[in-house]
């Protein structure tokens, strides 16, 4: 008799999940020695089987290690900037992936996922699962279809990973019987997401009942994720009422403060994930960012560029010049002016972080400055003149000795709220796309904006820009808009260098960066042809 996959992984789960905040992700007891059909005559062990998937959004999300191996996608983009210049995860590997793109190549892509310890080994599990379901639950139907839902709402997710680098993949619905299997094409793909993510909103409740549910998937988070992956399927109609499903749930609204927004635990959350600081499961992203007037030196890996910074209007919504200071002045610049989501993102020379006055200029006590190059690792110095402040949690004060437990949300009301206005646009409903975009701008008192056609895509690009900034979801949408090639290809990013009482606009990087179109779909890796003899290189890598 074959045992359980989900054995063994579960029990090294139990390290992770235990005495989480989602009191349901408890820990698991069983062993390698549990046969499947023991696992299926306990309600609470096929629980915690399921249990298993929820791991996936931290790690695809912006703590995890899933989508680039830790460092931002961000830093492929005007965005974010890492560093250091020697090469390694979180440092000098996306600087030279900007610089030197032809590093990616089917062997040799951080970014990609395909693989038996990434994607395609979590769809395995999540497949045996449903197998396992399908020969051995004796359970009701009511019941039965619970556990399918979420299996098939982390399948889609996984293949959205997938699929958004690729177009079309590999599909398996059941454990392969052959690693023989052509390549489907892209609709097919994207209609197979669409599938489970439409089973998973047919089955799942609005809300779960049990007082410790807690964090569980939702029929909700079902819609909201089809929201963005027909976005990338360029399936307007399905992403408008994908969307209009999760508004019509009347559960979730945009929370007073931005800065509240993407903290979780609130009325804009529709998927997180939630950790514990003591007992894990926890993570290290603020140890990787804070500077190092946090009292850890080797932090600040990555921080925001003055393109970046530049993207913010004022709070009156108008635009700064920003001619000034692209050069040298004693000026300083017109921070305090800009819109609320600046403050909230950014940390900059004069705000207040940790109870400290931060100066990000050279020799500085509150946030050091560094050139770029000067050194092979920043060292919790900014090449930049800024830091990051969202994503990281303002009252942990020990780094050292204390990991972090700020929840990842991996999809809060306000993207479903932009999701659904550019698919507006797209169908041709200008008016609502306007009232959509506006809304989210209403939060942060930023006047509506009325522009149309392409004016008003620029706009709402810049928009989503800003209030998704550093949510893993930028050099996406530029790759699925078709737009890097031509908005991220010989251009370099820049920074404030601040020295007694000067600030100087300075180029940080050094060289060119450069997008190439063929990146639009990555590369099949070779272990796959070699595997699958039915699987074919996609024509951009021929």
């Amino acid at each position: 008799m074959k045992k359980i996959w989900m054995n063994t992984s579960c029990a090294l789960l139990a390290i992770f999940l235990a005495s989480s905040c989602n009191d349901w992700l408890d820990g698991v007891t069983q062993t390698s020695n549990v046969s499947d059909e023991v696992v299926w005559k306990a309600e609470d062990n096929v629980d915690k089987n399921v249990n298993a998937f929820y791991r996936y959004l931290h790690k695809y999300g912006q703590f995890g290690e899933g989508q680039f191996r830790g460092s931002l996608t961000e830093s492929l983009t005007d965005a974010f900037k890492y560093g250091s210049v020697s090469l390694g995860d979180r440092a000098g590997h996306p600087n030279n992936y900007v610089v030197n793109p032809s590093v990616v190549t089917p062997d040799g892509c951080l970014y990609n996922v395909w693989s038996k310890d990434l994607a395609y080994g979590d769809i395995r599990k999540i497949n045996q699962f449903l197998d396992m379901q399908k020969q051995y639950s004796k359970f009701s139907a009511e019941k039965n279809a619970l556990w399918e839902a979420q299996a098939r709402f982390f399948r889609a997710f996984v293949y959205f990973q997938l699929a958004k680098r690729h177009g079309g993949v590999v599909l398996y619905d059941a454990l392969p019987t052959s690693n023989d299997k052509a390549l489907s094409t892209a609709e097919a793909t994207w209609q197979f997401i669409a599938d489970d993510l439409d089973f998973a909103a047919a089955h799942l409740p609005k809300e779960w009942a049990a007082a410790n549910a807690k964090g569980r998937v939702t029929k909700g988070a079902a819609f909201a994720l089809k929201s963005r992956v027909m976005l990338y399927a360029e399936r307007w109609q399905d992403a408008y009422v994908a969307a209009d499903s999760v508004e019509k749930l009347n559960l979730y609204d945009l929370v007073p403060q931005y800065a509240d927004a993407w903290k979780g635990n609130n009325k804009e959350a529709i998927l997180e994930f939630d950790y514990n600081k003591n007992t894990g499961p926890n993570h290290t992203f603020d140890e990787y960012y804070v500077p190092q007037c946090d009292g850890y030196e080797f932090g600040a890996l990555g921080t925001p560029t003055q393109e970046m910074v530049e993207t913010y209007e004022k709070s009156d919504g108008t635009t700064v010049d920003w001619t000034p200071w692209h050069s040298q002045t004693t000026t300083p610049p017109p921070y305090a002016d800009l819109e609320p989501r600046f403050a909230a993102t950014v940390i900059y020379a004069g705000c207040t972080w940790k109870g400290k006055t931060m100066d990000c200029s050279v020799g500085g006590t509150n946030g050091a400055f560094m050139a770029y190059r000067e050194q092979p690792y920043s060292y919790g110095k900014t090449t930049t003149g800024y830091f990051l402040r969202k994503l990281l949690d303002e009252s942990h004060t020990d780094i050292q000795g204390v990991k972090s437990a700020q929840p990842w949300v991996e999809i809060r009301f306000a993207e479903v709220i932009l999701n659904k206005a550019e698919a507006a646009y797209r169908l041709g409903k200008m008016n609502e796309a306007q009232t959509l975009m506006n809304k989210v701008r209403a939060r942060v008192s930023l006047p509506a904006k009325y522009t149309s056609g392409d004016a008003w895509f620029k706009d709402y690009r810049k928009e989503r820009k800003v209030e998704l900034a550093y949510e893993g979801h930028l050099f996406w949408d530029m790759r699925r808009w078709k737009l890097a090639h031509i908005e991220y290809n010989n251009y370099r990013c820049h920074g404030i260098k601040i020295e007694r009482g000067t600030y100087q606009y300075i180029d940080c990087d050094g060289q060119d960066r450069k997008f190439l179109q063929k990146l639009y779909v990555l590369p099949v890796p070779t272990q796959e042809l070699k595997d699958n003899k039915l699987a074919e290189q996609y024509a951009e890598w021929k």
